[in-house]
Order: structure tokens, then C-alpha cells, then sequence
């Protein structure tokens, strides 16, 4: 953490020097999030959603009036969702479980809370001026970089302390996605807009570390569980730029 707080001071430091500059402007962002997680087995389901926060800078480099490369640093608190998994299994490693649990019971529902650094990067297009607004549309690819991960299991048989337990090694390390933003920009002053706007950021990296086995009632052997785990969200940005 103290690396990654010494690299956010440097690359303010770095905007604030080049927002003198009148193709670049930065800004800040507090934008709730929706998120949930899904795999490509259909043994393991989505079942609820994680309400998070994106904290953190933005900056906008211009190479023509109204289309700029757009980048950032921030963070990314209450990432993940809840998975449903239809079979019992030792989905995640006993140690970090409560002493005599180790196989998690059929229908046990696993919540992951995960804390990214995230550094996007995008292309923003945005309109004309109309009044004291632009209209704004914003592709990017992000990347992330897991610093916390918290779960909580549910099931019969389990107890209240199987909750909020430390799951870092359950979860990889990096998160790879994409998404789209659009919006509104509302001049408040000469240099400073307020946005607004809302999009979408869908994941294609696996999260889940794939150790554990799964007993199928169906199958005379325990199998490995190798699904893949990814999160998404729906973010409604809240910013200004200056």
C-alpha cells in the first residue's frame, strides 16, 4: 500500500503540473458502483449484487478539440458479488476457514468484496458545446490490481463466523476489462465542469484461483473446480474536471 499511495502522489503531482498546460485537464471522481461476479460453469451462478465506490484521479489529454486519451489512478472498493455454487466442495482453502469446516455444503452461497488500484485507459469523444454542456462517450480498457479481498460464506451448516474472512489467495491478482461511459459535462466556471454520466465495465480476466475439488453427485469422483470467475459493474460517474 505505501508503494502504491507514493505512485498516486507522484502521478497528481504529474497532473498537476501539466492541467498549465490547455490540451490536458484532470479531474476527480467518486462514482457508485453496481457490481456482481458470474462464471462459465452453470453449476456456479450469479446470486446478488455489491454496491461499491470508484475513488480516484482522472486526466484528459487532448489531440484535438473535443477527442482526448483519457487515463487515471484510482481505487475500487467493494468490487466482486455473491456465486452460488449447486454442488458441494472445498472451494476455498480450509486453513482460512473456522477449525471442522473444510467442505462447504451443496447450495452455499460465497461472497467476495475485493479492493482494486485500477488504471484505465481510454479514448473520450465528446460534442460541441451547447449552452454550458457536452455530451460525452467514453470506450476504455482498465487495468487492475487486487490490494484486499474479503468473503463471506452462507450455507446450512455454517455459522455467523464464517463471514468477511480473508480471501486474498483465493483471488488472482490482476483484473483486465472494458466497458463504455457516457455522459454529460456541465460548465460551472471557465476551467471547471461537473460530470455526470453512467456505463457499463465488464470483465474478461479469471479472478478465482481455480484449487479447490467439487463432489457431483452425478460424477463417482471428485472433480477440480476450473471455472472462471469474472466481475462486472454498472457505474454512475460523478466528477469534476478542471
Amino acid at each position: 500500500m505505501r508503494k502504491i499511495a507514493i505512485l498516486a502522489a507522484f502521478i497528481m503531482a504529474s497532473a498537476l503540473n501539466l492541467a498549465a498546460q490547455e490540451d490536458v485537464r484532470f479531474g476527480f471522481q467518486a462514482s457508485p458502483t453496481f457490481n456482481w461476479m458470474n462464471t462459465n460453469n452453470n453449476k456456479i451462478n450469479s446470486s446478488g449484487v455489491n454496491l461499491g465506490l470508484k475513488l480516484g484521479m482522472m486526466g484528459e489529454f487532448y489531440f484535438r478539440e473535443n477527442y482526448a486519451l483519457s487515463t487515471g489512478l484510482g481505487f475500487w472498493f467493494n468490487a466482486g458479488g455473491t456465486l452460488l455454487h449447486e454442488n458441494p466442495g472445498i472451494y476455498w482453502d480450509p486453513a482460512i476457514l473456522p477449525p471442522g469446516v473444510d467442505t462447504l455444503p451443496a447450495m452455499v452461497k460465497l461472497k467476495y468484496g475485493i479492493q482494486f488500484v485500477e488504471i484505465p485507459i481510454g479514448l473520450k469523444m465528446r460534442t460541441r458545446e451547447f449552452g454550458y454542456n457536452r455530451f460525452f462517450i467514453e470506450p476504455a480498457l482498465t487495468l487492475g490490481f487486487k490490494t484486499q479481498a474479503r468473503g463471506t460464506a452462507i450455507g446450512n451448516g455454517l455459522g455467523e463466523e464464517v463471514e468477511k474472512i480473508n480471501i486474498r489467495k483465493e483471488v488472482n491478482p490482476i483484473n483486465l476489462s472494458w466497458g463504455i461511459t457516457g455522459g454529460i459535462e456541465r460548465n460551472i466556471s471557465e476551467n471547471t465542469a461537473l460530470v455526470l454520466g453512467a456505463g457499463f465495465q465488464i470483465g474478461f480476466a479469471d479472478l478465482t484461483r481455480n484449487k479447490g475439488t467439487v463432489f457431483d453427485p452425478n460424477r463417482p469422483e471428485p472433480i477440480r473446480e476450473n471455472s472462471k470467475g469474472k466481475v462486472s459493474g454498472i457505474i454512475i460517474r460523478v466528477g469534476v474536471l478542471f
